[in-house]
């Protein structure tokens, strides 16, 4: 062991191939080192930056440009010309303010990095179109003021609900006969609808499903020979209501009506001449009272009906009610519009 640490001679030079490798790699370190002070050596290893910076300032002289996140593209030199100064200064104003027009200087081939950080510049530099004006305008307070709900306004607001009425609005009045025990049963015999203008929408003899004990002639007006070919309770009643759906209905004392189609119509679509007290107001009678119809009729249509031993006659009851509901149709609808009926 001690032979062998006595041969070994530290001051001997390293062979020709570890000095050509250490220069090797003393030239590698060099030029690194000369690169990444450039920034060309970053710019490789980093990815290129989405948005890039424009307008950024020219290098000063003496100074290499670097190749940061952004590439620096000096401005062109400027040309003097022989104009006056005060035309090239708005010259050169209009290009500042326009900097996409100014075609950037030509970048040597050497980096593809800089060609593609050009064309996003000029992407970027490109105008944006703005979207239509027309449909984000705002409406203008003063060009539409809010209107207010005065009572002149209300009322016109009111009227022209009632307007749309008609479309809607229809009138009822049905003819009952007497089944069951002693007749006191009162069954659907007859039914007629009429609409807003009293043209007659359904006008027929309905047989009712239990056996006819009294035909109450002198008030209904139904005889025997009437049931002869009249349509079915239950095909009678499909047709009706198909009718009276979504509609208004009128009538009077029109709850005894609905009993005998075994029908409940909403109460915020039904409007019962019996129980409006600005027609009895009218008619100069008691508010909270039930009037009949043929007195209602009589004083402020001043029109007979229900006359006679012939009966009554559902089409003309009905067309009696409809007009009676006219003379007070504005002012009963706007107060249910304020009160409305729940059902």
């Amino acid at each position: 062991m001690s032979a062998l640490l006595l041969n070994l001679d530290f001051g001997k030079p390293p062979p020709k191939k570890a000095l050509e490798g250490n220069a090797k790699h003393r030239n590698f370190v060099k030029k690194r080192r000369l690169l990444e002070r450039r920034g060309v050596l970053n710019k490789k290893n980093q990815p290129p930056s989405n948005v890039p910076k424009l307008h950024s300032e020219p290098p000063k002289k003496g100074e290499t440009p670097q190749m940061d996140d952004t590439l620096k593209i000096p401005p062109p030199p400027k040309k003097k010309t022989a104009a006056s100064s005060g035309g090239s200064e708005q010259s050169l104003d209009k290009k500042a303010s326009v900097p996409w027009l100014t075609p950037a200087p030509s970048q040597k081939a050497g980096s593809a990095v800089a060609k593609v950080d050009l064309l996003e510049e000029f992407q970027s530099a490109l105008p944006k179109i703005k979207s239509h004006p027309a449909r984000h305008q705002k409406k203008d307070p003063q060009k539409n003021p809010p209107q207010k709900n005065t009572p002149a306004h209300s009322e016109n607001k009111f009227s022209g609900a009632s307007q749309m009425l008609p479309r809607k609005m229809v009138a009822i009045d049905c003819e009952m006969v007497g089944t069951g025990p002693k007749g006191h049963v009162s069954s659907l015999a007859r039914c007629s609808i009429i609409n807003y203008n009293g043209d007659v929408l359904y006008d027929e003899y309905i047989l009712p499903p239990c056996h006819i004990v009294d035909y109450r002639t002198r008030w209904s007006g139904i005889r025997k020979h009437h049931m002869v070919n009249a349509t079915p309770f239950k095909i009678a009643r499909g047709q009706i209501l198909k009718i009276l759906t979504g509609k208004i209905v009128v009538g009077h004392a029109i709850h005894n009506d609905f009993k005998a189609l075994q029908y409940f119509h909403p109460k915020s679509l039904t409007r019962d001449t019996s129980h409006i007290p600005p027609l009895n107001r009218k008619a100069d009678c008691p508010e909270n009272a039930t009037m009949s119809l043929k007195h209602l009729t009589k004083k402020l249509l001043n029109r007979d009906i229900q006359a006679g031993k012939s009966g009554h006659s559902s089409v003309e009851d009905a067309q009696a009610t409809m007009e009676l509901y006219k003379l007070v149709e504005v002012e009963w609808e706007q107060h249910l519009a304020q009160n409305p009926p729940k059902d």
